[in-house]
């Protein structure tokens, strides 16, 4: 096959997932929500089950005007959604699906990147927060960045844990080098990473910087239409992206119980559908941390457990 051929079919194939990806997250999240808070509106949009709910919810979007603040910095202010957006897309290059290279670019270095690039999802949040010249959307841009800052810590010490047990930064190694029995010695990485990645995709319990009853909507007030749905967009990606980390570092990625390899790819989504289902169970089932709770989890429990998981790490590696 010509690398060129390759290559398209490699890039198409994450652009399919991930313009569809998130929105069966998002379709899932309407009807998960519906039955656990006994909600009626997104049942019944479309008929059968409320399969249109999202297909209504983007022709809202479409319709609403787009609507700038006149003392806005208009460049930054439109240029923000896009930046909130593309960070997750190039992670879902490296991120492998199955095995044989199953994946949109392999690298060795796939976990580094990784990290390094969804910490590029606080510079859109404060870029929608000061280019939005209001005052409540500033506060959360504030509060965003705190938390985004925060809990990146945890979030890199945690993947380092599985990274040092694996001996390697390449995703796919990790997955190959993944073992039943990691799910014993590396659970406190997996909660510490999994808890870390909702606070940077500012999912409830850890929304707010988007409090609702304080700051209208954080920094993503005065958005309207298209952009303000790019930002939801950016959400559920940020879901399949923390879903899919864990699968690949955690769960085994692609291994199952079977090992036939051609399913690989199946394994892989079921289980980042599951790890998703979790974070919809917690937005239904947890209130809203306050600032002074969200900050003291992140630096009084979250850092110190994952420096201890390190140490651990370290420590059995040295035994073995």
């Amino acid at each position: 096959m010509p690398l060129w051929v390759e290559l398209v079919l490699r890039v198409g194939g994450v652009l399919v997932a991930f313009l569809t990806l998130p929105l069966l997250v998002g379709q899932t999240e309407h009807k998960v929500m519906a039955h656990m808070q006994g909600r009626l509106g997104p049942m019944y949009a479309g008929g059968f089950h409320g399969w249109a709910q999202l297909v209504a919810d983007g022709v809202k979007f479409v319709q609403k005007e787009d609507v700038t603040p006149r003392e806005a910095d208009r460049a930054v202010f439109r240029l923000a959604p896009a930046v909130a957006l593309v960070p997750y897309l190039l992670v879902l290059l490296v991120i492998p699906l199955g095995p044989n290279d199953l994946v949109g670019q392999p690298l060795d270095i796939g976990l580094f990147f990784v990290l390094a690039v969804v910490g590029v999802g606080v510079v859109a949040v404060l870029m929608s927060a000061w280019a939005s010249a209001n005052k409540y959307s500033l506060l959360g841009g504030l509060r965003g960045a705190a938390q985004l800052l925060g809990y990146e810590l945890p979030l890199v010490l945690a993947a380092a844990s599985v990274a040092m047990a694996a001996g390697t930064l390449s995703l796919s190694g990790i997955v190959e080098a993944w073992q039943p029995w990691w799910l014993l010695w590396q659970a406190p990485a997996m909660i510490i990473f999994f808890v870390a990645g909702l606070a940077e995709i500012r999912r409830p319990p850890f929304d707010m910087p988007i409090a609702d009853s304080e700051l209208v909507f954080g920094y993503m007030t005065e958005y309207t239409g298209l952009r303000f749905a790019f930002f939801l967009l950016a959400e559920y990606v940020g879901i399949v992206v923390i879903a899919a980390l864990t699968t690949v570092l955690f769960l085994g990625g692609w291994q199952g119980p079977f090992a036939d390899e051609q399913l690989g790819w199946l394994w892989t989504l079921l289980k980042i559908f599951a790890v998703a289902f979790v974070i919809i169970w917690l937005r239904v089932s947890y209130p809203r941390l306050r600032e002074d709770q969200l900050q003291r989890l992140c630096w009084l429990v979250l850092v110190p457990a994952s420096l201890a998981q390190l140490v651990l790490t370290a420590a059995v590696r040295i035994a073995l």
